[in-house]
């Protein structure tokens, strides 16, 4: 028995900025991010978009796509670290919105039976849904599962990570007829507790806070999307964590050089380039080059020999994350897409050909796995068309998009756009405080 994906969608934000423009705004030279980082375009949340809106549009755009009866997926796992409440799963939301869509078709609530939850672990988990869903279906080969992963990668204004912002959702479904791709079941791990990237609470005391209503307590913990993050030691980490997952995968499947076979490698992009940047300390110990100072790390990386290597296995994987920008959880399986669209509109057969995954989550977690494309891959790829679509959204000026992190707009700037959106939030009622409320726009 075989299991893995057999079809995929995807939703991004329907704004973005220019980086060329946030460059120039910031003082940077445009060029380190567009030729350094490979950055040219951060998609970016309207007023009524976030994650649970990106997981709803993918979840729904996989369903109606494929045309899936809901009613055979037995469970939607959502990997996220844009959760919108510390109970209640993003993931419930999603499927609530798809519902009330879906209703006159298929009857009310047709997620009743199905299993609904939200996995975190920053940007590898939707990989460990997905790995959690494989399990799953290899155990009820009759079932299906969807994963979703959905995020917004947002930075503090002016910050080092700011340029790398983006977002969007990817949905793939996972099911004992893999049309896409047969995930094979070896998973190389690598975990250690570091603080390389984090969210967590900031306290403030209640008199440092105007307006702070009297009941709340003296030392008030609040939370934010900005992450506390230290971008060199992240780097660092990603690079040993991926390192120590190939190694152990090494170890499982008895191959030599398993990046060898594989036609793709697809990482977790936290910008464009950042796959190829970390994957030389890899490439240098398989072939015996010396890595050990700043030169050599250099020599390496622009070698005739790896920039070969990149431009055949890992190039059409950035082509995405160049327009869109950091997907966090979403990003790994947006580098998958990039590819295999690249692949179809070039006619390129892939069928049989074997996909390397390296995916990453700071905190800090690497999973190294391998995926074969199934003869059937053209049958889910013909139904993307991601570069196009990406042309479809619509351009903001640097005012509007600081208007928009700031939370300072109230109307949404695309004003044609059609839809899952927030309505609204309930301030008042005192048992419903903080419920969020979504609808679908025409």
């Amino acid at each position: 028995m075989t299991v893995g994906i057999e079809a995929a969608s995807y939703h991004v934000p329907s704004l973005y900025l220019e980086i060329r423009e946030l460059a120039e705004k910031r003082g940077i030279e445009p060029a380190k991010l567009e030729k350094g980082l490979g950055l040219h375009k951060m998609g970016f949340p309207d007023v009524h978009e976030d994650a649970a809106t990106f997981a709803a549009e993918a979840l729904l755009k996989l369903i109606r796509d494929y045309d899936l009866d809901p009613k055979e997926i037995a469970r939607i796992y959502l990997g996220t670290e844009s959760a919108l409440d510390a109970a209640k799963p993003t993931a419930s939301y999603a499927m609530q919105m798809v519902e009330e869509v879906l209703e006159p078709e298929f009857g009310a609530r047709v997620f009743r039976n199905c299993d609904v939850v939200d996995m975190t672990f920053a940007c590898i988990g939707a990989v460990d849904a997905l790995h959690n869903s494989l399990d799953f279906v290899r155990v009820n080969p009759d079932k299906k599962a969807v994963v979703i992963a959905s995020d917004y990668a947002k930075y503090e204004l002016a910050s080092s990570g700011e340029y790398t912002q983006g977002g969007g959702a990817v949905a793939v479904l996972v099911s004992s007829t893999p049309d896409l791709m047969v995930i094979e079941n070896n998973w190389g791990v690598a975990t250690e507790s570091v603080f390389d990237f984090f969210k967590p609470r900031r306290h403030f005391q209640k008199n440092d806070l105007a307006g702070a209503p009297e009941s709340f307590p003296d030392k008030i913990e609040v939370f934010t999307d900005e992450p506390v993050f230290d971008g060199q030691y992240s780097n660092q980490c990603y690079q040993d964590r991926i390192r120590e997952a190939y190694q152990q995968y090494k170890e499982i499947t008895g191959q030599e050089k398993p990046y060898e076979n594989w036609k793709y490698l697809i990482f977790h992009l936290p910008y464009a380039f950042h796959g190829k940047r970390v994957f030389t300390e890899i490439y240098s110990l398989e072939n015996g080059l010396p890595y050990n100072t700043p030169e050599e790390q250099k020599a390496v990386a622009k070698s005739e020999e790896y920039l070969q290597f990149i431009n055949e296995k890992i190039e059409t994987s950035q082509r995405a994350s160049s327009q869109i920008g950091n997907m966090y959880t979403a990003s790994i399986f947006m580098a998958l897409l990039s590819a295999l669209q690249t692949a179809f509109d070039e006619n390129v057969e892939l069928a049989g050909q074997e996909i390397g995954f390296l995916g990453y989550g700071s905190g800090s977690k690497s999973k190294v796995f391998a995926g074969r494309i199934s003869e059937n891959w053209k049958k889910a790829a013909e139904k993307w068309n991601i570069f196009e679509e990406l042309k479809k959204r619509s351009p903001i000026d640097f005012d509007t998009y600081e208007k928009l992190h700031r939370k300072q707009m109230e109307a949404s700037v695309n004003t044609n756009y059609q839809g899952f959106g927030l309505k609204s939030v309930e301030l008042e009622n005192p048992v419903l405080k903080g419920a969020r409320y979504y609808g679908f726009q025409k």
